[in-house]
């Protein structure tokens, strides 16, 4: 058998090793959040270093690299730098399980952060060229599926290995597999850049970031997109909190509700959400935004559910409806941003769309509502929630005024 017999070249062989690398991306990336308690315990350390450990540490390098790594995805090879990421990552997380205090564990986050901060510009670059414009939606919301497969496999798997073996042996038997998914990751062939235009990429990193900045409608969509966000991630940050403390759940019953509907509710709608935001881009040239935009509208009424409505079933059916919405947005959104920028600077473009969202929605919404829940309580905070569903729904609902037609195969108007 010759070496080009084991190269993986179809659409599908890419895709399924782009979302198994977005699986343990999101696995390693929340695995620490279902072993804080024993790692709180063994070092003695407080909230706000765990806080650090959690989120600060990890959005900060996470979003500040993403344009140079977006840069970078539209000029080296895209493969390349995805089996760098990985092992840079999977390393990393492996070495949590031998950090000795609190300075050495942050180390090793800021370095996943690092690692996993390379794959989304290159992955989705690579699944703009894999796909047509008719089934992009489609193609990034299974490569979405990443979200919440590795985020339930942390929960669980990683809970599992934590209880029986102890917290470092979670990290280091977890963080492995990513080192061999390198390997496999380089036997993908790329598709050729650019599939829609030419690819010549400016020379100057500034020409090209205001080409993408510039591009017709972009902003206007990621203000929606950050705000949907917004919601989408409080989702794991602030419910389980608000389910003990407000709603009368025990710990542990929480811990199986999230993960249970993370797994189904949440699956479903990453999966679904692309194949009908596709449907809807035939139908019409806003297709996907007015898709996002209706999602918002179900997911204010869902959030009014869950923060003020009775407990029980109900309870439980808002929690389930916002795991579908919360997750239905992102392959929809990934291709909406693909089909605004010039091909050229897909990469760039796909890191600007995750500086805004995350930076809005991971970075400072979470300050904000707990700011807000130490004055008035968090049911209360979080009433800022089902606000923001409403704001992205009128930004994307809206049409446009004035309307710019954008002449170009799969370009919508501004």
């Amino acid at each position: 058998m010759n070496a080009s017999s084991t190269r993986i070249s179809s659409a599908a062989g890419l895709l399924a090793v782009l979302a198994l690398a977005y699986t343990l991306n999101f696995l390693d990336r929340t695995l620490i959040y279902i072993l804080f308690p024993a790692i709180k315990k063994e070092m003695s350390l407080s909230d706000l270093q765990l806080a650090l450990l959690g989120t600060t540490s990890f959005v900060l390098f996470y979003t500040s690299l993403g344009l140079p790594f977006g840069r970078m995805a539209d000029r080296v090879s895209r493969r390349n730098m995805i089996a760098a990421g990985l092992v840079t990552w999977s390393v990393a997380s492996a070495a949590t399980g031998l950090a000795t205090g609190f300075w050495s564990l942050l180390a090793c986050r800021v370095v996943v952060g690092i690692g996993e901060a390379s794959l989304g510009p290159a992955a989705m670059s690579l699944l703009a060229d894999a796909f047509p414009a008719s089934r992009r939606a489609t193609a990034q919301s299974v490569y979405s599926a990443g979200v919440p497969v590795g985020a339930a496999t942390a929960f669980w798997l990683g809970g599992y290995i934590g209880d029986i073996a102890g917290w470092r042996t979670a990290f280091l038997a977890l963080g492995v597999p990513g080192i061999a998914l390198a390997g496999v990751v380089m036997l993908l062939v790329e598709p050729a850049r650019g599939a829609v235009g030419a690819a010549t990429a400016s020379r100057a990193f500034t020409a090209d970031l205001r080409a993408v900045v510039r591009a017709p409608g972009l902003v206007r969509v990621l203000v929606g997109f950050a705000l949907v966000a917004v919601a989408a991630n409080a989702l794991s940050i602030w419910v389980p909190t608000l389910l003990v403390r407000e709603r009368g759940f025990v710990g542990a019953d929480v811990g199986r509700l999230a993960g249970i509907v993370t797994i189904t509710a949440g699956l479903l709608g990453t999966l679904a959400g692309g194949a009908l935001a596709d449907a809807w881009q035939r139908r019409s040239a806003r297709g996907r935004e007015l898709f996002v935009g209706t999602l918002g509208g179900v997911a204010a009424l869902a959030w009014c559910g869950l923060l003020f409505g009775p407990a029980g079933a109900p309870l439980v059916a808002a929690y389930a409806a916002l795991a579908f919405t919360g997750l239905a947005w992102l392959g929809p959104a990934a291709a909406e941003v693909q089909a605004r920028v010039p091909a050229e600077q897909r990469g760039l473009g796909v890191a600007v769309y995750f500086l805004a969202v995350n930076l809005v929605g991971y970075g400072v919404a979470p300050l904000v509502v707990g700011a807000l829940s130490d004055r008035v309580g968090l049911g209360q905070a979080m009433a800022l929630l089902p606000a923001c569903c409403i704001a992205a729904s009128v930004v994307l609902l809206v049409p446009p005024r004035p309307v710019h037609a954008v002449a170009a195969a799969g370009a919508l108007p501004g």
